[in-house]
């Protein structure tokens, strides 16, 4: 049930540091030591442990002291304090300063056990909350948005593979949000209530990733002063997130492999196994097919993975999904640093409808957040969109204007004339609301109409306020 657990010995008797590492080696759980109360205080503060032992009478900082520093840091690790010539008051003394238990010495080996499992529950149910917590905060669960048919048809994936035990590749280009799909695949398994362990494969050097995925024990490599985890023994019980997968060695792409067919591995410069319970999601931007065939990435482990494929439409695929995205994104601003809210007019919409989005979903968040710096609590013209964004509208103004045109004056009537019939169609021939719009004296407005053929009769008509000119 404990089984991984690490436990932190500090005591300066080192044959009872020896006779604990003893009893729990022989439960399967990695123990660390630590001699004085500074060094222990130094490890308990850098570490990652589910249970400390503490010995109360030390000489230089005391259990006491190293209790007091802990709680005071803010580490809520159950410490079980042990002494050779303990007293009751001391005993309330330990617990009132935040121990879970007080055990003499000479130590039993079932009270000790005992005592250990009942922390290691309590640590364990204290890990799971803290996951939980992270889990419902709105930047760490970000929902797959959208209403067109590729996002639709990916909830509908994620929904099904969701509670599964099945491993997922996914495919997308850069930005896509492929990060976003694996956390909803994760939600949705039985093993959501511990944190999903997320890894860059690409961000990691390659002489450091076997100790990033597998841990390394104390002495494996110059500067390895203690044991570490690695990230699939932290994804023990939960999900493991290998983004970016087809940028590993083929070296440890074969030692990859392996986990996925057996659960087990050895840390770097170890030789004891341990067997763990992760399921793995993968994520590439790259086309695995073409990588294995120029001998980059192993036909075996790809379709080891590749058990339920997931992609993840580009932006500029869904166009129909911006305003959705947008109006995501200007919750989040809001409600998070508490900024004005930002409208975009219908023109500025339509021009970010047709921008390609290189970037993905990562541009259009940055771009939503420069938005809000600049015009909290203002509607957004294309005017005020950034250079590069309008960049398709004067691609858009010449669709108005036949290629065949050569002559100044002539696409210059072409391109009035388009305009004209555009803009009154979108003001619903209400002549007034044209003119406040495009922003011309409506006198000239009607001239403009008149020349046209765009009935200004008929709109003077409908339009109240020109009744009276």
């Amino acid at each position: 049930m404990h089984n991984n657990a690490s436990i932190l010995i500090i005591d300066d008797e080192k044959d009872i540091r020896l006779s604990l590492r003893g009893i729990f080696e022989d439960e399967g759980w990695q123990v660390t030591e630590a001699g004085t109360g500074t060094e222990g205080l130094a490890q308990a503060l850098d570490g990652d442990f589910d249970l400390i032992f503490l010995d109360i009478w030390m000489p230089g900082m005391d259990g006491m002291a190293v209790l007091c520093a802990l709680r005071e840091k803010g580490v809520d690790t159950p410490v079980i304090m042990i002494s050779g010539h303990g007293n009751i008051e001391t005993a309330v003394t330990a617990l009132k300063n935040g121990a879970f238990d007080f055990i003499e010495k000479p130590l039993s080996l079932d009270n000790t056990l005992v005592t250990a499992g009942k922390a290691l529950e309590l640590s364990l149910l204290k890990r799971e909350n803290r996951e939980l917590r992270s889990r419902i905060r709105p930047e760490d669960s970000p929902d797959i948005t959208g209403i067109s048919p590729g996002i639709v048809r990916l909830r509908e994936l994620v929904s099904q593979v969701g509670p599964t035990e099945a491993w997922v590749l996914i495919t997308g280009e850069n930005g896509t949000g492929k990060e976003i799909a694996a956390r909803a695949v994760h939600r949705q398994s039985r093993r959501a209530a511990r944190e999903m362990i997320c890894v860059n494969c690409a961000a990691i050097p390659e002489e450091l990733i076997e100790s990033e995925l597998f841990g390394h024990e104390k002495g494996a490599f110059t500067g390895a002063d203690k044991a570490k985890k690695g990230k699939f023994e932290l994804a023990d019980k939960s999900t493991l997130f290998l983004d970016e997968i087809a940028d590993m060695s083929l070296k440890t792409q074969a030692k990859i492999l392996r986990i996925l067919q057996e659960q087990k591995f050895e840390r770097v410069g170890g030789v004891r196994t341990y067997k763990v319970d992760v399921r793995v999601i993968a994520a590439t931007n790259k086309d695995l097919v073409e990588e294995m065939v120029a001998g980059r990435f192993r036909q075996d482990l790809y379709y080891r993975l590749n058990v339920f494929p997931l992609s993840v439409p580009p932006l500029r695929e869904r166009a129909e999904d911006i305003p959705e995205m947008i109006e995501y994104f200007s919750r989040r601003m809001i409600e998070e640093q508490s900024l004005g809210s930002v409208r975009f007019d219908r023109e500025a919409m339509d021009l970010l409808k047709r921008y390609a989005w290189p970037g993905n979903v990562r541009e259009l968040k940055n771009f939503v957040e420069r938005l809000f710096i600049l015009y909290q609590g203002r509607e957004v013209n294309v005017s005020m969109l950034p250079p590069e964004y309008r960049a398709g509208a004067a691609l858009d103004m010449l669709a108005l204007v036949p290629g065949e045109i050569s002559d100044f004056k002539e696409a210059r009537a072409r391109f009035e004339e388009a305009f004209l019939r555009r803009e009154l169609a979108r003001a619903e021939g209400n002549v007034a609301r044209l003119s406040e719009t495009i922003g011309l004296e409506r006198t000239y407005l009607y001239r403009k109409l008149r020349t046209y053929g765009l009935g200004a009769d008929d709109t003077r008509q409908r339009d109240g306020g020109a009744k009276a000119s």
